[in-house]
C-alpha cells in the first residue's frame, strides 16, 4: 500500500503563501497544509481553508524565527529586544533544557497556539513545527502534553529516504542529514508508542525551498510503499516579509500544478490525501 500526502507549510505567512495554498488545493495535488496562528496573514489563511473543501489544515508550531501568540512580556527569554522569536535556535535549545523558567515559558506558549487554533473552528488534521523545533526532546514532550488535550492524531517526524534523492539525482544528492536524522527517528518512534500517526517516509527537508515539478514528479515515480508525506513552501511570488532567500516558491507552486506529478500520482498507485484520511 501507497499513501501520499502533499502538505504546504507556512500557511499564514503571507497572502501570496495563501493563494498558493488556495490554488495548490483546488487545482493541483495539495491535501493539507499548516497553519501559522499567529502570522500576519492568519485571518486570510482561515478565510480561504474554510471555502476550500478539499484542503485539510493543522497547526504550525512556531518557536523560532516568527511571531509569539503571548505578549512578548510573558515570553522574554524566547523573544529579541523587537518581541519576535529568537533566531538562535542551538543556544534556545540549550536554555530549553537547563533553564525552567524557559521551559515554563515554552509550555505557555505552546498551549496558547493550540488554544489559538481551536479559535479557528477548523478541524486539526496534524502538527509540526516550523524548522523542525520539534525535533527538540523537550519541545516534542510538551506538544504531546497539549496536543493530547487538543486531539492531536499526527505528527510529522522528518526521516527523509536519502536513497529515494539519490536514484533521483545522482551526482547533486545531498549529503545524508546526520544533525536531524538520528533525532528525527527518535521523535518518529516516540510518537508511535504515543499511538500517534506519523508518516513512514517524509520529504522535502534536503531540498527545502527547492522542490521543484522534476524533484516532485521524480520522487513520486520512486514513491516507497506505506504512508509518505510531501511538503513544499508554495507561493505566488518571493517578495513577502519573512520569505527565505533563495527559496523557489513559485517553482514549488508550479510543481503543485503541474500535469507531470498528478500523472506521477497515478502511475504511482498511491492513494492521494491528507493525514485525516489515513487515520
Amino acid at each position: 500500500m501507497k499513501g501520499l500526502i502533499f502538505t504546504a507549510d507556512d500557511f499564514g505567512a503571507s497572502v501570496e503563501v495563501n493563494e498558493a495554498v488556495e490554488r495548490g488545493a483546488r487545482e493541483g495535488v495539495l491535501r493539507a497544509a499548516s497553519l501559522m496562528v499567529s502570522a500576519p496573514a492568519c485571518a486570510d489563511a482561515i478565510a480561504r481553508a474554510r471555502r476550500t473543501p478539499g484542503l485539510r489544515v493543522g497547526l504550525h508550531l512556531v518557536l523560532v524565527e516568527g511571531r509569539p501568540i503571548l505578549p512578548p512580556a510573558s515570553v522574554p527569554d524566547l523573544v529579541g529586544a523587537d518581541g519576535l522569536f529568537r533566531t538562535d535556535m542551538a543556544a534556545m535549545g540549550a536554555e530549553i533544557f537547563l533553564r525552567p523558567r524557559v521551559r515554563r515559558q515554552l509550555a505557555a506558549e505552546i498551549e496558547a497556539q493550540f488554544q489559538a487554533y481551536r479559535a479557528t473552528g477548523l478541524p486539526l488534521d496534524h502538527v509540526n513545527a516550523h524548522k523542525h523545533y520539534h525535533l527538540h526532546p523537550t519541545v516534542a514532550g510538551m506538544m504531546l502534553a497539549s496536543g493530547r488535550r487538543f486531539g492531536v492524531r499526527a505528527v510529522r517526524a522528518p526521516v527523509e529516504p536519502r536513497a529515494v534523492l539519490a536514484a533521483l539525482e545522482p551526482g547533486a544528492a545531498p549529503a545524508p542529514a546526520f544533525a536531524t536524522e538520528p533525532w528525527a527517528r527518535l521523535l518518529r518512534a516516540r510518537l508511535r508508542r504515543a499511538g500517534i500517526m506519523v508518516a513512514d517516509n517524509v520529504f522535502g527537508l534536503a531540498w527545502s525551498g527547492a522542490m521543484t515539478g522534476a524533484r516532485v514528479a521524480g520522487i513520486v515515480r520512486r514513491l516507497p510503499r506505506g504512508l509518505s508525506e510531501l511538503y513544499l513552501h508554495p507561493a505566488t511570488g518571493g517578495g513577502f516579509a519573512g520569505a527565505a532567500p533563495g527559496y523557489r516558491y513559485a517553482d514549488e507552486l508550479a510543481a503543485l500544478l503541474a500535469p507531470e506529478t498528478a500523472d506521477a500520482v497515478r502511475a504511482s498507485g498511491a492513494t492521494l490525501g491528507a493525514f485525516s484520511d489515513f487515520h
